[in-house]
């Protein structure tokens, strides 16, 4: 697994959002793990491919009524199965950490970059998605001086608590080494 020069990761689908915009000047130089299921608590259908790409219908799901108008985005998704989605270069900036603040730094999309689990905070995550991301994260850290890896609850504690207590960070981080 490779990014490329456009920001892309080699060996993954690559679907292009709307909704990212270019980065400012500075490095990426962090990572940010979210999770997300729509509708909440189920996996495995499109509603986040449909979510990113603003093709979400508000009728399809009650739930979607309530964020089909939400204009987000994340560079990376990992399905359950431990496939890849790319849905924004590495080298724009996605909508996916909101209002945000990591180390006395706000606005964690300018210089971060995003990667959604599918799941929730009270499912745990499969082998498969522990193994894509940290294949993933080693791609990026090869590619980006990166210097962070924090959870959407970390950089903005008040208002997220993905990627949930089911997220096992001494799994993924001693991986890494």
């Amino acid at each position: 697994m490779l990014i490329d020069a456009q920001g892309l990761l080699s060996g993954c689908e690559f679907i292009p959002s709307p909704n990212c915009d270019d980065r400012p000047v500075g490095a990426i130089k962090l990572l940010v793990i979210h999770n997300i299921s729509l509708p909440p608590n189920e996996f495995g259908g499109d509603g986040v491919r449909q979510l990113f790409t603003n093709t979400l219908d508000a009728n399809e799901h009650p739930y979607y009524a309530t964020i089909s108008d939400l204009k987000v985005s994340a560079h990376f998704f990992v399905r359950r199965d431990g496939q890849i989605i790319q849905f924004v270069s590495c080298l724009n900036r996605a909508w996916h950490a909101g209002e945000s603040c990591w180390q006395g730094s706000s606005r964690c999309n300018d210089y971060s970059l995003g990667i959604e689990l599918e799941g929730a905070d009270s499912v745990p995550f499969t082998d498969a998605q522990y193994n894509a991301l940290i294949s993933l994260t080693r791609a990026i850290r090869i590619a980006y001086p990166i210097d962070g890896i924090a959870g959407h609850s970390d950089i903005a504690p008040q208002r997220k608590t993905d990627p949930g207590p089911c997220f096992d960070w001494t799994r993924y981080l001693t991986s890494l080494s």
